[in-house]
């Protein structure tokens, strides 16, 4: 079997910790089926693909703001802290009419899957950063998708009205639905998961 770097594999386990910690719902059920799915590690990346711009300076903040919700996101938060500095943290260059602000107060980083520490096929896992006071805009991709939230912010999907979401809480994307999210006077900080399978 292939050995999994243990940061990677320590982050799993604390989010698959908090995960068990839910009521049943949909979203329970959908993460729980990517985490069953990286029980099978992928091939490690054996390059230094390391980035952390600056928004990357809010990650603390976001984590102490965990770290009070439970005990289960205290481990998921210091899983993360000892991660974030070896993620190939980007902000997002497409959306080419939004201004610096936008570009330069969020980032993505992909943890599992293509681009990122492990290449998996099943699942791709990975998080996203905002700094307080700023909205990424509406996007849609196929796969679905789950988010469980770190630090708080607010949601959109579709046409609906901005709902938000705190630490601990969780947000489930149906396939190709337009969603968009956005921090408040704290950054917002979730870790996604998005099945790859067709199926």
């Amino acid at each position: 079997m292939t050995a999994r770097n243990p940061l990677v594999e320590n982050l799993i386990n604390a989010h698959k910790a908090v995960v068990q910690t839910l009521p049943d719902t949909a979203t329970k059920s959908f993460l729980s089926k990517c985490h069953a799915a990286l029980s099978k590690p992928g091939k490690t990346t054996t390059r230094d693909i390391a980035n952390c711009p600056p928004v990357c300076a809010h990650i603390e903040e976001s984590l102490k703001i965990a770290a009070q919700a439970s005990t289960e996101m205290g481990h998921l938060a210091n899983a993360f802290e000892a991660i974030s500095k070896i993620l190939p943290w980007q902000p997002r260059t497409d959306y080419v009419d939004q201004g610096n602000d936008f570009y330069e107060g969020h980032a993505n980083a992909v943890i599992v899957g293509q681009k990122g520490i492990e290449n998996h096929d099943s699942v791709r896992m990975g998080v996203s950063l905002i700094a307080p006071k700023i909205e990424y805009p509406n996007h849609r991709h196929p796969p679905e998708e789950g988010y469980l939230v770190i630090s708080k912010g607010e949601w959109r999907q579709g046409t609906g009205e901005w709902f938000s979401r705190k630490s601990g809480d969780t947000v489930h994307n149906s396939p190709n639905i337009w969603h968009a999210m956005k921090a408040g006077d704290q950054p917002l900080l979730a870790i996604w998961m998005l099945w790859m399978k067709s199926s």
